[in-house]
């Protein structure tokens, strides 16, 4: 297995879930954005994004898909949540959310104030994606109430999805306005070693 990663990008997901897991696994890192820097990348990733990720023939660019992947074919694992389990939807509805509701809009807020030029660089766009995110994340602070993880009682790739979703607004200064179950939750993420250990490859 291998993972293309970039520190702190969406490939995070997927190296925070192998360390989770104790699995062996090549990495390279890679300066950001990978498409520009590194030579080749577009031959492996035609899309030029992070991750990607290979276990033998497969290829695989989506952060999630690929946690997904990694309980279901090297598990058991307590991080995936199963079928016969009274969580599995939920469980489901959290990996998706994570990606297509809740990293969409930080994507969009990072781009417009630290990757475009300056001319092209749009505070509307900041301020209305801004308050999309944490409008979107109201229903997390309330799925946290009586939760320390938001699925099965325990640890799942589901923390792990959304997690970095949480993580990633902080980086971009949104994490102020962070409701308390969220902030305790994210905090209480942080400091797992796995997750530690993602923040020292770089």
């Amino acid at each position: 297995m291998k993972l293309f990663h970039c520190f702190n990008s969406r490939s995070l997901r997927p190296l925070w879930c192998l360390e989770e897991m104790g699995l062996h696994y090549d990495l390279e890192v890679m300066p950001f954005p990978p498409r520009f820097e590194r030579e080749g990348y577009l031959d492996i990733n035609p899309l030029g994004t992070v991750p990607t990720f290979t276990d033998g023939s497969l290829i695989m660019t989506e952060s999630t898909g690929i946690c997904q992947y990694l309980v279901e074919q090297y598990g058991p694992t307590t991080l995936a949540v199963h079928k016969d389990e009274a969580d599995y939807g939920d469980y489901l509805n959290w990996l998706y959310r994570s990606d297509a509701t809740f990293t969409f809009p930080l994507a969009l807020i990072l781009r417009y104030t630290r990757l475009e030029p300056e001319e092209r660089k749009s505070s509307q766009v900041v301020e209305d994606y801004t308050i999309w995110f944490h409008s979107r994340i109201r229903g997390l602070e309330a799925a946290l109430q009586h939760r320390e993880f938001l699925v099965g009682n325990r640890f799942t790739i589901a923390d792990i999805a959304v997690g970095y979703a949480l993580h990633f607004g902080k980086r971009l200064g949104l994490s102020e306005r962070y409701k308390p179950n969220t902030a305790r939750y994210l905090e209480a993420l942080m400091s797992r070693p796995a997750f530690q250990k993602t923040q020292e490859i770089k």
